[in-house]
Formats: structure tokens, sequence, C-alpha cells
């Protein structure tokens, strides 16, 4: 990680954001893909499944698919804050990795000991293609975000003159150098 990297803190928040983002197109993934799975494997999702299972409680499909969808997201975002503070600065490359270590860890990891779901290797194999390529979807568009959001840290959010906000008194500042048209700020 170079020297002039994000203090831990932001890169936390640009992994979560950016780990939004990859859940976003994991999940319209796993929708595309669901639907070409054979009858027979088309039944929930992980998310899901594994909502009923750890949330017991929660009734009413309405519930149900909040439910699934707040913690698919709220884990997306944890795992790309943790992929953030490990990596700082990912790519699509790093970042389909870390899909894949996510999967793995989640598969044959928590997801069973936690009593969720059989290990990975117990589902229907089309059903694994499809999770495993949903989490390489997840890894490289976080990976691709968290490169994104963190240029636009160091570039865009930067400080500088305010030229364009409002001074004390609700007047614009009539004294400050504007850029003259064509020239950037």
């Amino acid at each position: 990680m170079s020297t002039n990297a994000p203090p831990l803190a932001s890169r936390l928040l640009l992994g979560a954001f950016a780990g939004l983002a990859g859940t976003a197109a994991m999940t319209a993934a796993m929708g595309r893909l669901h639907r070409l799975l054979p009858e027979e494997d088309r039944y929930p999702l992980p998310p899901r499944e594994i909502t009923e299972r750890l949330a017991p409680a929660l009734s009413g499909e309405q519930s149900l698919r909040d439910a699934a969808l707040a913690a698919h997201f709220a884990y997306g975002a944890g795992a790309g804050a943790l992929l953030a503070a490990a990596a700082g600065r990912a790519g699509p490359p790093a970042g389909a990795a870390a899909g894949l270590a996510v999967w793995a860890a989640s598969y044959f990891g928590w997801i069973p000991a936690f009593g969720a779901l059989r290990p990975a290797d117990e589902h229907p194999p089309r059903r694994t293609a499809l999770m495993i390529g949903a989490h390489l979807v997840w890894g490289a568009v976080t990976g691709a975000a968290l490169r994104e959001l963190t240029a636009a840290r160091a570039r865009v959010l930067r400080g500088g003159p305010l030229r364009d906000a409002v001074q004390d008194g609700g007047a614009t500042s009539p004294s400050a150098p504007r850029p003259s048209h064509g020239e950037s700020a």
C-alpha cells in the first residue's frame, strides 16, 4: 500500500460504498443467472435462504424479502470495507480474487458453521456456479468502484478555494477570481 493511501477510517468508508456498488451488480447478475437455471434449481438463492434460517422470527413475505435484501447489501458493504482495509487501492482483478475468497470463506466457512446452509460442495453444481460467478462480479465491480472512489477522494473532493460558495451575508464573493470560459477551476 502506498504511503499516500487514505487513512484506515477513510478506506473503510470507501470500501463500504464500493461494496454496495458491487452488491448491486451482483444482485442483478444473480437475477439474470437464476432465470437460466433449470426449474429444479430455481428455488430461492442463498441470501433469502440464509435470512430465513438465521432470522426465524421474521414473518411475512415482504418482511423476509426486505430483510434478505438488507442483509445481502450489509454483508457486501462489510466485505467491501474489509477489502479496502486490506488492499487499499484495488482494481477489478484483485477485487474478483477477493470475491472468490469471500465466496469460499462464506460457503465453506461461517454459513455451514452457523447451520444456515450445507457447504457449497453439497449444493447443485449449477447453483454453485451461479454463486461463484456472482461473487466474481461483486469483486470486480467492488474493486473498480474502490479504485474510482479512492481517486475521486484524492482529486475531486480535495480542498481548494470555494469559488461557488455563498459567503457570509448570502452573497457570492465578487473578489474571488473566476475561471474564464473553458478554463478549469
